[in-house]
């Protein structure tokens, strides 16, 4: 099963670590730092050019998505 993040990206959903909301988290300066260095590494992967609300924690990466996080994980308990 895959999970639509939007513009016609997907990824597996048994990849899935954590879905989180965006703004929220980047309240934190440590949770910022955290975000310049992975981005820096090459671990964030950002498809879209409009601004982002959420992100999707994997094993090896971290997407970014237009989709709301609540959205999101209504989706990942979707059952096709």
């Amino acid at each position: 099963m895959f999970l639509h993040i939007g513009k016609g990206h997907m990824i597996e959903k048994e990849n899935v670590v954590f879905i989180g909301d965006l703004e929220s988290t980047m309240d934190s300066e440590i949770t910022n730092e955290f975000f310049d260095i992975i981005r820096e590494e090459g671990f964030i992967i950002n498809y879209f050019e409009d601004d982002v609300s959420s992100f999707i924690l994997t094993g090896e990466k971290i997407y970014l998505s237009i989709i709301s996080s609540t959205t999101l994980k209504s989706r990942m308990e979707e059952i096709i």
